[in-house]
């Protein structure tokens, strides 16, 4: 059997009857969970919980969403405003998920949750119209094979499932290790052409301390339990830098595995990261100070922040660095005037003269109230 064919049987199952073994122990936020059925709750199957990065007003992108678990979490996060969209490639998943719809769009108060059939490693082909063209033209011949192959590219280039630069958020909670290690790469390059620059992943996983050997990734009760196809630790981080990725981080981390098969362990772990804004670097008279404790870091661009430095930035950057994952290791310091907005071509370390910021409100973390 495929790897394809035993993740899609595996979770038909797990659709139509509880598969505690595929679940790793997850806290999820009580209150959030009081509003969905059981069924959905008792059919989910992941190992941590990127509803936690959602924001109000995010489009969000579930990949691999099985019984909607998430995404019925993360909808209530978002608000009126946001919109969640949950893409799998299982039916009975998809029906599972589907059949609470209309239950918690009177609960949500609107139906901000569409369920999409799709494979996470080609976001472009909508899986239900190649459905319907392979019902009326079914592959008898090798001409028809390539007419079919024609027709998905025009799919792709034409009526793209998810469109580029359509998302805010790209969460998943167990999913990536389901996919064939040939389509793994082509699977986070297509993440990163869907999120919106300044975007952001909250990746849910099973990660593995060492490389998994060819004959565990042949076997398909353990590809399709999430072992096998489990990416080594710093593999899968490096994948999302491949990519394209900055701000690559180990949110969460599994103090102990999850399971050890041959000697090897496999653990849960949350990898965020952010989608580089595409605008020009300018400099506008921006400066940083990296907090410490280390003596000195470096950025993704090669940037260099020795501590307690104010260090030249341009504009783009200093936004980076002032939010998100980083906004807790840096002071941010703008120009009391901006200056007009120039090239960047200092060189990496550059400090920048405090009289170009008298006066100036510096963003940093808030400190403790005086007396």
């Amino acid at each position: 059997m495929s790897q394809e064919n035993s993740v899609l049987k595996r979770y038909s199952e797990g659709a139509k009857a509880v598969q505690p073994e595929l679940c790793c122990p997850v806290d999820y936020d009580t209150t959030l969970l009081k509003q969905l059925p059981q069924e959905i709750i008792d059919k989910d199957y992941g190992c941590g919980d990127p509803s936690r990065y959602v924001q109000k007003n995010d489009i969000v992108l579930d990949l691999g969403s099985g019984s909607g678990k998430i995404c019925y979490i993360a909808a209530q996060l978002v608000g009126s405003g946001g919109k969640i969209i949950g893409i799998d490639m299982n039916d009975d998943m998809l029906a599972l998920a589907r059949k609470y719809q209309p239950e918690m769009a009177d609960k949500l108060g609107n139906d901000r949750v569409q369920f999409i059939k799709g494979q996470i490693q080609d976001l472009a082909l909508d899986c239900t119209a190649l459905d319907n063209y392979l019902a009326k033209h079914p592959i008898q011949s090798t001409k028809d094979l390539l007419a079919c192959r024609t027709w998905q590219e025009q799919q792709r280039l034409e009526t793209p499932l998810i469109a580029d630069n359509t998302i805010d958020l790209v969460i998943s909670n167990c999913v990536l290790n389901l996919v064939n290690e040939s389509d793994k790469q082509k699977m986070i390059h297509e993440i990163f052409r869907v999120i919106k620059p300044g975007g952001r992943i909250a990746i849910s996983d099973i990660v593995s301390d060492e490389p998994v050997s060819e004959a565990m990734k042949s076997d398909p009760q353990l590809w399709s339990g999430c072992i096998s196809g489990a990416l080594q630790e710093h593999d899968f981080l490096h994948s999302f830098i491949k990519a394209g990725f900055q701000a690559v981080k180990l949110d969460t981390w599994s103090s102990t595995p999850w399971q050890v098969v041959e000697n090897i362990e496999f653990r849960s772990t949350t990898v965020t990261a952010i989608k580089p804004e595409q605008t020009p670097c300018l400099d506008r008279g921006h400066a940083v100070i990296y907090r410490g404790p280390f003596s000195e870091v470096y950025d993704d661009e090669g940037h260099i922040y020795p501590r307690g430095q104010r260090i030249a930035t341009c504009e783009r950057t200093f936004q980076i660095l002032t939010r998100g994952t980083y906004q807790d290791d840096f002071i941010g310091i703008p120009p009391t005037l901006l200056k007009p907005a120039q090239p960047w071509c200092a060189p990496p370390g550059t400090i920048r003269p405090a009289a170009e910021s008298k006066g100036s409100e510096h963003s940093a973390p808030p400190a403790l109230p005086c007396c």
